[in-house]
């Protein structure tokens, strides 16, 4: 296949594949005094005959909802009537997950040819949690289908508080030296390994070259460099270009995070919050601030506003996030070919590795064959081999880049991409996923990453950065029950 014609599939699969999971921020709900007076005076005008065909209507609505919800209810499994041959799997979105689940299927059909892979699609991951729930807190797991696809960043505390509701991998014969270090962490819980890697989301650092090059840098330039450097570039290219060297959605701000985990460090330590006291976190949070402040960073005030307005919108000359992002950037189609990919600045200069967001494979207590379900995980996603052909259609079809090493090698992966200047990025993210550093995980991920959020607005409009940390810390251990 020529690299054209291979970057423009893969450039519309990705982009049909993108999903904005972060929301806007809330309208202002505030009332004039005309309108709160009108609203009172109406409500006191109310005689007892509406009220009645008020009740009736709210009688009516309820009914009208319940219905609704027993329409829109996920869709279940019926393990007891699958064949030998057979097995049944959750999983969100049909232009991402889902592709990469058929190409899974398509692989073992080549050594069980009359395997079939029921797929049963979510409206969300949110609908996989819940059934689990309810089937873990009723103790009936007979609901469940043989394999969930489930969120790295929550997988932890299901199997911790659920144990009997899943079936770990330890004898499936997966070679785990050969999937990313710190994708896997997720789903090792207490020395075991539970799931499967679907997806990679490794983090890309991309700038604009053409940008770079009227300010007389190169990709050379912003590779392996210190923050400080970086902020110092930063302010020259918004001086000459007008364009800002990253943005960030503030209202989900990833930036703390990846940011920590380039160093190799985390914002937990022994399981609780470490905000005071964590001086390299503190150090982060001020080049953020301060590239904020100087006019280095966009930190827009909702994902739109990321999406579209910054990056679509041609309002910056760096995008740092989860590879997921690309989609996003191709739809600048005018900056094509100008574009290419490399590590994270860090506070000390070395080249920095970071992930964020991403879900795996896992067998269910009701899976009725597990090992058939070992045996297809194994071949596919575990690295065996049928990875190649798994993960060269997942990538082809939903633009879903995998986490095995061995299956990078593929001629697929090693094609240029026209978007990026012909670089081969999909072999390159693969690499870089190895080398992401393991660092402390919490089940109370996004609620730190709420409070830090607040703390650096909260510093950029003149409050002190120790209070705001402190403040952050008391409000997550307050959430931890503490």
């Amino acid at each position: 296949m020529k690299r054209k014609a291979l970057s423009m599939v893969l450039a519309s699969a990705m982009t049909l594949s993108m999903i904005a999971g972060c929301g806007g921020s809330g309208a202002d709900t505030a009332t004039t005094t005309n309108e709160t007076t009108e609203a009172t005076e109406t409500t006191e005008s109310t005689d007892a005959a509406e009220t009645t065909e008020s009740t009736d209507a709210a009688e009516t609505t309820e009914e009208s909802t319940d219905a609704a919800a027993e329409e829109t209810e996920a869709p279940t499994a019926d393990v007891s009537s699958e064949g030998e041959h057979e097995l049944s799997v959750y999983a969100w979105d049909k232009n991402f997950n889902i592709p990469a689940l058929q190409a899974a299927e398509k692989a073992y059909q080549t050594v069980d040819p009359d395997f079939k892979l029921n797929i049963i699609e979510q409206s969300a991951s949110s609908d996989v949690e819940n059934a689990v729930t309810l089937a873990a807190n009723s103790g009936d797991y007979s609901q469940l289908p043989d394999i969930v696809l489930f969120q790295d960043h929550y997988i932890q505390n299901y199997v911790t508080n659920y144990p009997d509701a899943w079936i770990d991998l330890e004898d499936a014969g997966i070679d785990w030296s050969n999937l990313g270090a710190e994708k896997i962490s997720y789903s090792t819980i207490d020395g075991k390994h539970y799931g499967a890697p679907v997806d990679n989301g490794t983090s890309i650092f991309a700038y604009r070259t053409d940008i770079l090059e009227e300010c007389g840098y190169t990709i050379d330039d912003v590779t392996g460099i210190t923050w400080d450097r970086w902020l110092e570039i930063g302010r020259e290219v918004k001086e000459k270009t007008g364009k800002y060297l990253l943005s960030m959605d503030h209202n989900g701000d990833d930036l703390p995070y990846m940011m920590m985990q380039a160093e190799g460090l985390s914002q937990w330590k022994d399981g609780q919050p470490y905000f005071v006291g964590n001086e390299d976190l503190k150090k982060i949070l001020q080049v953020i601030i301060t590239g904020a402040q100087d006019g280095v960073i966009y930190l827009c005030n909702d994902w739109s506003e990321y999406t579209d307005t910054s990056i679509i919108g041609d309002q910056v000359a760096g995008v740092f996030n989860g590879n997921w992002i690309i989609p996003t950037m191709e739809q600048n189609a005018e900056a094509s070919g100008k574009w290419q990919i490399t590590t994270i600045p860090t506070l000390s200069g070395k080249e920095g590795y970071a992930a964020n967001g991403g879900s795996s494979l896992y067998i269910t207590a009701n899976c009725t064959k597990p090992e058939l379900a070992k045996s297809f995980l194994a071949y596919t996603f575990g690295g065996g081999d049928g990875a190649i052909a798994t993960y060269d259609d997942a990538l082809r079809n939903g633009g879903v880049i995998g986490t095995c090493i061995s299956a990078s090698k593929s001629d697929v992966y090693q094609e240029g991409v026209d978007f990026f200047n012909g670089q081969s990025i999909y072999a390159d993210i693969v690499a870089m996923g190895a080398n992401v550093p393991v660092v402390e995980q919490s089940d109370y991920h996004y609620n730190a990453r709420t409070y830090i959020q607040a703390a650096i607005t909260n510093v950029i409009n003149g409050s002190d950065l120790d209070t705001e940390l402190q403040n952050a810390e008391d409000q997550v251990k307050f959430e931890m029950g503490q």
